[in-house]
């Protein structure tokens, strides 16, 4: 991976501010009560089934090789705090202030904490006579074997009274705020059904796209095995082909396949979106002068239906070699979408129109804003048409200014947060909003919308986040409730922020830098070089979690360089700082810049 520091765009000051805020979750005492039915300092549980990654289940917490503490919480005057390795992975709980005779324990949940039937009361301790502490052994994180992505949290019992932190994991697969929010989707991801909890169907088309998206802007192919999981389980459901009666459901899947097939290039990704597209085609009729119905067989034509036609038509012309029939579609039902008054003189969308009285009518959601964005970009795209660019920036203009769909803190908010949860389908509208400013800022000079969308994602982060980067519905907070919904649209707006920065205040320095994670002789090791680009002399810094060379001179054209040795056989994602500082122009200039690694195993 190589960034440049003269074209990374305030990354540093969003780190520092989330920095602050993962902070603020690592200090505060979340008291949250233990399930179960147990007498006071009653027997474990039986015993949970044996994990194994770099390590197994019951590893000595005095061999972690580092150690942090994201949450703690007070029980009946002790401290219990959960503590992990980030890089065995694992974690352990502590109890500290105790007397003989309390318990400690560690819960470990493979479905973002709703349920941890296999994972209670791992290695339950009690404090013995003497002592004013104890821990436990360590867990592991996650399950590399089966592919499931665990939430830890540590718990204590005294004289009858429990209860338990709140739930956080280690940073592997989770290096950044971006990586992170995917890490927490995948937690929500039933590797038996290939759909995200509790099996919602369209909303897992919308979570695969993030995660998806979060595996080309991270560049952390971690949760790819998704895509053909989610595809094989379901290719033959409901109406096959991702296929049902409501045609908007069809729209989302179409979106992810292609989605998909840009990622991995596999063909059976692009024929299902075809036929996906065949199936939404079949569902135009000329009540109220044409468009799509919402539900076969019904006579309401959603604005969200008609939109994802658009942009399904439109994306499926760029990818189809020679097409015309699917560019025809796209263009008769811009044609359509822009005389049947959906689409207001405030540019707000409105969510649909019923035949046969046709008038436009119903709340206006951010979905109907964002996916008609998308839509019109790739219609853009497909004709040259400046025109829609220009529309498309009205209708982004009327999302993004305070009033109906954002508030006086310039943050998005949609009208379902007024009365929907994150396991409904309003939680979810979000991530279309955000993929619409996406798509336009890209087809933009200048990415007009990159600092709306780093202003949502640092305000999401800071106050609309738990401590396992779980999101609620506002973005403005508290993080309350979670949900696949809710997660969806979080992990979309983190996507957003990483490949949509915005300018640097501070003048910043030509420094390319790369960072090649390699295995030798067993072990992983960070290749990195930071090159100077500019004119003159610069003091370049290099710093890791594995080692931090000294910081050392750097002459034009030539580059500092470091190979460290991990000292352990896999490496999760994660980060390198690079520092650079000189003069140039005559004028004292710094720069800082975070280069991110993808995962390295060398077993």
């Amino acid at each position: 991976m190589s960034v440049s520091l003269s074209v990374r765009r305030s990354v540093r000051g969003r780190s520092l501010r989330a920095a602050a805020a993962a902070s603020a979750l690592a200090v505060a005492a979340t008291l949250v009560p233990a399930a179960g039915s147990w007498a006071a300092g009653g027997a474990a549980e039986p015993a949970a089934p044996e994990i194994c990654n770099l390590h197994c289940d019951g590893r000595d917490a005095s061999l972690a090789p580092d150690e942090r503490a994201p949450v703690s919480a007070t029980v009946a005057g002790r401290t219990v705090t959960l503590r992990v390795s980030d890089s065995d992975p694992m974690g352990w709980a502590s109890v500290d202030g105790a007397a003989a005779g309390d318990e400690v324990w560690l819960d470990r949940s493979f479905d973002g904490g709703e349920t941890w039937a296999d994972g209670a009361r791992l290695g339950a301790t009690t404090v013995p006579d003497g002592a004013s502490g104890a821990r436990t052994l360590m867990y592991n994180n996650d399950d590399w074997t089966t592919k499931r992505v665990g939430a830890l949290r540590a718990c204590a019992s005294v004289a009858g009274q429990a209860g338990c932190t709140a739930w956080a994991r280690t940073t592997w697969n989770a290096g950044n705020r971006t990586t992170a929010a995917a890490t927490a989707m995948m937690a929500t991801y039933d590797n038996e059904t290939g759909l995200f909890h509790h099996d919602q169907w369209w909303p897992s088309a919308v979570a695969l796209s993030a995660v998806i998206e979060n595996a080309d802007v991270a560049g952390m192919g971690s949760y790819e095995y998704a895509i053909a999981r989610t595809y094989d389980a379901n290719v033959d459901a409901q109406g096959g082909q991702f296929r049902n009666e409501y045609v908007d459901d069809t729209g989302w899947w179409a979106v992810a396949w292609i989605d998909a097939y840009d990622l991995t290039g596999e063909q059976r990704y692009l024929d299902t979106a075809r036929a996906a597209a065949e199936h939404m085609h079949d569902a135009w009729d000329e009540r109220c002068g044409g468009g799509v119905v919402w539900k076969v067989g019904g006579d309401y034509k959603a604005a969200i239906a008609n939109s994802l036609y658009l942009q399904v038509n439109a994306l499926l012309h760029e990818r189809v070699a020679g097409d015309t029939a699917y560019l025809a579609r796209a263009t008769a039902e811009w044609d359509w979408f822009r005389g049947s008054g959906l689409l207001g003189d405030d540019d707000l969308v409105a969510d649909g129109v019923t035949a046969p009285a046709c008038t436009p009518g119903g709340t206006t959601f951010t979905y109907n804003q964002g996916v008609l964005v998308s839509g019109l970009v790739g219609l853009h795209a497909a004709t040259g048409d400046a025109a829609l660019l220009g529309t498309a920036r009205d209708v982004a203009d009327a999302t993004t200014a305070p009033g109906a769909l954002t508030t006086s803190g310039g943050v998005l908010r949609d009208p379902a947060e007024g009365w929907d949860t994150c396991a409904g389908d309003g939680a979810t509208f979000k991530a279309a909003a955000v993929r619409g400013l996406v798509d336009l800022d890209g087809a933009l000079d200048g990415q007009p919308y990159a600092a709306y969308l780093a202003h949502n994602a640092d305000t999401a982060h800071a106050q609309a986040r738990n401590a396992f980067d779980q999101y609620g519905i506002s973005w403005s907070g508290p993080a309350g409730a979670t949900g696949v919904g809710c997660q969806s649209s979080a992990l979309a707006l983190m996507n957003a922020a990483a490949s949509d920065p915005v300018d640097p205040v501070d003048p910043a320095l030509a420094v390319d830098t790369t960072v090649v994670p390699r295995c030798v002789g067993g072990n992983a090791y960070l290749a990195v070089r930071a090159t100077n680009g500019e004119d003159g002399a610069l003091r370049i810094g290099i710093a890791t979690d594995y080692g931090t060379p000294a910081e050392r001179t750097v002459r034009p054209g030539t580059s500092a360089s470091a190979a460290l040795n991990a000292r352990r056989p896999a490496l999760p994602p994660g980060e390198v700082t690079v520092t650079a500082s000189g003069t140039v122009d005559g004028e004292a200039r710094t720069a800082t810049t975070r280069v991110g690694y993808a995962t390295v195993d060398c077993r």
